[in-house]
């Protein structure tokens, strides 16, 4: 399946299974460094996605006045 048509749960699934082979160490040089190189562009893949949700995510938030605020999300680390 094309990386770009992928979900991100396949995506995760796919980088999870690279892992293992990789891990595994049975695979030749050259299947390595290709699995390596897919397994790279996958991180790539579902890091942009990752951004791409936490842009949309809004939260509630309990202003002074009890009223309920919409707020952009802001992780803890920024």
């Amino acid at each position: 399946m094309s990386e770009n048509k992928m979900t991100f749960e396949q995506a995760l699934a796919r980088l999870e299974e690279i892992v293992g082979l990789l891990d595994n160490g049975s695979a030749p040089l050259d299947k390595s460094l290709e699995l390596f190189e897919e397994g790279a562009g996958l991180v790539k893949l579902c890091s942009s996605m990752l951004d791409n949700v936490e842009q949309r995510v809004k939260i509630l938030v309990a202003g002074e006045d009890g009223n309920i605020e919409q707020k952009d999300f802001k992780p803890v680390n920024e």
